[in-house]
């Protein structure tokens, strides 16, 4: 009997009280599964929200535009944290992005033999398993005393910019190096889910882009990357939630200043490591601010996932 045949007639067949009882038994635990995650993203939320009202009720959105963090005089602000927050996670997505799709599409498409693209693709995955505070150890006695030289230079050149106004000081550390790390961090996201949705592309498109006599690099840049672009979007924003929120790597090369400045070159913060590097040690109010701290950068990263949903969607029906 044909299996077409064998399915109907299963479909067919009078469901009895067990299927029955199995049916509702798992549409339970699936609605029950997805409420727990919801109730859990909703008590932390409460729960910083509530820790925070002190501060917010002293302070209110001037704890968002102002930087001095003194405990002694009961004086918070984060803007310095939010700067570092935001700039650190965009230039490391501006840098990251070219890489792993450029990565993506090296591993996924027929440039070279499947046995190097293997080799890459567990590297990138390799990478990946990395822990963060390895990653922060390596910068520190590693990434950081090369850059230190490079940095050095950029003052000389371009202390007249805003943005490299500040003379590279102590071992170097500063918001340049956390934006590298957060590179090597991000990466092995963008790769990987580039490359799932770069082999989900049907490979009629492909093979229909060489029939009508298009090169491989323009069946890459017009067919084969738009229609994958809904997926590395997502994954792309999904890497930006990522940068916004880490913490060990980030906390151990940044500086930990809270005196604002643009400049890339020296010290600054982060909302991740300010909250690592003053949680154990906070009493009174500053306890408060940093519950405030933690809900502004819950609501920045629940923007960002907000923001990733509906672009991947409308990417989705464009495409």
């Amino acid at each position: 009997m044909a299996t077409g045949e064998l399915n109907e007639l299963y479909l067919r067949r009078r469901r009895t009280a067990y299927d029955k009882f199995i049916d509702s038994s798992f549409k339970n635990v699936a609605i029950t599964m997805a409420s727990m995650v919801a109730l859990i993203l909703v008590a932390i939320l409460i729960v910083v929200f509530w820790g925070s009202n002190e501060s917010m009720g002293r302070y209110g959105l001037k704890f968002l535009v102002t930087s001095s963090w003194n405990p002694v005089d009961d004086k918070y602000g984060i803007a310095t944290a939010v700067y570092g927050t935001i700039i650190t996670s965009l230039l490391s997505l501006l840098i990251a992005i070219p890489l792993g799709v450029g990565t993506a599409v090296f591993i996924t498409e027929n440039i070279v033999p499947t046995k190097i693209r293997n080799i890459i693709g567990v590297f990138v995955e390799l990478l990946a398993a990395i822990p963060s505070v390895v990653l922060g150890l390596w910068a520190i006695f590693v990434m950081v005393p090369l850059l230190k030289p490079i940095l050095t230079l950029l003052y000389k050149l371009f202390n007249w910019i805003p943005f490299f106004s500040s003379e590279p000081i102590g071992p170097g550390l500063g918001i340049t190096p956390a934006i590298l790390i957060l590179v090597v961090m991000i990466l092995p996201i963008i790769t990987a889910i580039s490359r799932d949705s770069l082999n989900q592309v049907p490979i009629n498109l492909r093979e229909a882009a060489y029939g009508v006599g298009a090169t491989r690099w323009g069946a890459i840049t017009n067919v084969i990357l738009p229609a994958a672009l809904s997926g590395i979007t997502g994954g792309v924003l999904l890497a930006l939630g990522r940068a916004m929120g880490e913490t060990m790597a980030v906390a151990m090369i940044i500086g930990n200043s809270n005196n604002f400045s643009w400049s890339l070159l020296g010290p600054g913060n982060t909302i991740a490591a300010m909250l690592a590097n003053q949680f154990s040690e906070a009493d009174g109010i500053q306890i408060s601010s940093l519950y405030y701290a933690a809900f502004v950068l819950m609501l920045l990263t629940l923007a960002v996932n907000i923001i990733s949903q509906l672009i991947v969607k409308r990417l989705s029906l464009k495409y």
